[in-house]
């Protein structure tokens, strides 16, 4: 998926004495206030509460976390905005990998590779860090040794399910009957589910309001699944990508530019033949989702409002589904890995592309402000608060935490978490990529809501791709 920092008077006299290689000592310690752009979701919450209550800066400077909770739908045209206009209100902001290009190019995020150099604690700390997420969030170009970013809540996707509907006696029976396999009620069943058994459960489970739904009549109508299939921002997709990557397509790789392309490999055989299996679940889900606005909040909330067995979404977004103030079913959940493809050799492939968001420091910070910032992330990052954000609802990515033999108590969707991750690719990092991103969102659109079909839909798109980075000199 920046922070205003403002320095009371003291701050200027701490700054000039570090410049004059003057050590800082608690009697001129500052006060000094870090401006963050964040997403309002759970994590960014929760990292805002560990820091009122437990941060200490080891410069012994007093350090205010100035967080601007900005709504998801709103969070990247309000950072861009703020970018782009000089105004320089932020000195650090989560922000998603896909912007890391374009925010780099235009010289507003800093390289920190001078600072984690420096910290030998640090390096080590970051050598930690799961390769899918530390190419993602942290490098430009992207997998080159430039470092921008640190993982703020590292996210994929997640199968959410109804326990109290998939492991009902007569619904096992039935499913049974009609599909000879049994109906997956378990975690572990659940990450055994490809997408044909995914497509029954989708099936099975259409029912009309006063149909019986595990021994009772529905008290509305119901359906069997919901992903990601909305026009907003990248939501739809970050669903597709994974169909295409499963099914052995591919989106254009920046990693192979000038060389690579994106017309033989966006609209490949392979890519439409995925893009037509994501359309042809659609119609088992609530009717919603044909007109473009079935995103990860609205089939977050169907879920939750008791009308689906079974979702696919961000476990950034689980603490929703396990609070009865926000959930009518939060005693009833059960928790898998996403749906795969299941290849000749029988084993999954579950090819998905990774979530979550890195945090950045801007280049006009002065080096009071970077110091602490940094100071900042390398308690954020450090085993303790680590293991603590993941039992408070967070993630890492850090190896020491992740695989620690506790971390799948914290919480009931973290036993899928470690054996997901060798399985995240991402989508471009390059300047153009809102163009690319918006172009084919509303080409993906198209197609949900059932104007065109998928190999129009793909051959828009990559011709509308290859143009534009020939244009942007990225590709010959």
């Amino acid at each position: 998926m920046k922070w205003q920092t403002k320095l009371a008077a003291t701050a200027s006299a701490a700054a000039l004495a570090m410049t004059m290689g003057v050590a800082i000592t608690p009697a001129s310690a500052a006060d000094v206030v870090l401006k963050m752009a964040v997403p309002d979701w759970p994590p960014t919450r929760i990292m805002k509460k560990f820091f009122d209550e437990q941060y200490k800066a080891p410069s012994g400077n007093k350090v205010i976390l100035d967080v601007d909770f900005i709504p998801w739908p709103d969070f990247y045209t309000r950072v861009n905005a703020s970018l782009t206009s000089g105004e320089k209100k932020y000195n650090m902001s989560v922000a998603d990998s896909q912007w890391l290009g374009a925010f780099v190019e235009g010289g507003y995020f800093r390289k920190v590779n001078d600072y984690i150099d420096a910290d030998p604690g640090l390096k080590a700390t970051m050598a930690e860090i799961h390769p899918a997420f530390y190419d993602a969030y942290s490098t430009y170009p992207y997998k080159s040794k430039n470092i921008y970013g640190f993982p703020q809540f590292p996210d994929v996707l997640v199968t959410y399910g109804r326990k109290d509907i998939l492991c009902n006696d007569d619904e096992q029976k039935n499913f049974k009957a009609k599909y000879n396999t049994k109906l997956p009620c378990t975690g572990e069943e659940m990450d055994n589910i490809d997408w044909t058994l995914f497509q029954q459960i989708g099936e099975f489970f259409q029912r009309k309001k006063g149909d019986m739904l595990a021994g009772k009549p529905a008290d509305d109508d119901f359906y069997g699944i919901a992903y990601q299939a909305g026009k907003g921002y990248d939501f739809a997709s970050m669903q597709i990508n994974g169909f295409i990557w499963q099914a052995g397509g591919d989106i254009w790789d920046e990693t192979k530019a000038p060389n690579s392309h994106a017309e033989g490999v966006v609209n490949s055989p392979a890519a439409v033949g995925a893009l037509d299996h994501y359309l042809s679940l659609l119609k088992y889900m609530p009717p919603v989702v044909k007109t473009g606005t079935m995103d990860i909040f609205k089939s977050d909330e169907l879920f939750r409002e008791g009308k689906v067995a079974m979702n696919i979404d961000w476990i950034g977004l689980g603490e929703a589904s396990l609070d009865p103030k926000t959930s009518k079913v939060s005693d009833k959940l059960v928790f898998g890995m996403t749906p795969g493809t299941r290849g000749a050799d029988g084993k999954m492939i579950r090819w998905n592309n990774l979530g979550g968001q890195p945090f950045v420091l801007m280049t006009w910070n002065t080096d009071l402000q970077n110091k602490e910032g940094m100071d900042f992330v390398k308690w954020w990052l450090s085993p303790a608060i680590q293991n603590e954000f993941a039992a408070g609802g967070g993630q890492s990515a850090v190896k020491s935490v992740y695989t620690d033999a506790k971390y799948n108590s914290y919480r009931p969707w973290n036993r899928a978490w470690a054996a997901s991750l060798d399985w995240q690719k991402d989508v471009w990092h390059v300047p153009p990529f809102f163009d690319l991103l918006t172009q084919q969102q509303d080409q993906f659109d198209l197609a949900i809501t059932g104007k065109q079909d998928a190999k129009t839909t793909l051959n828009n798109v990559a011709k509308y791709q290859e143009n534009l980075l020939k244009e942007q000199g990225l590709i010959k």
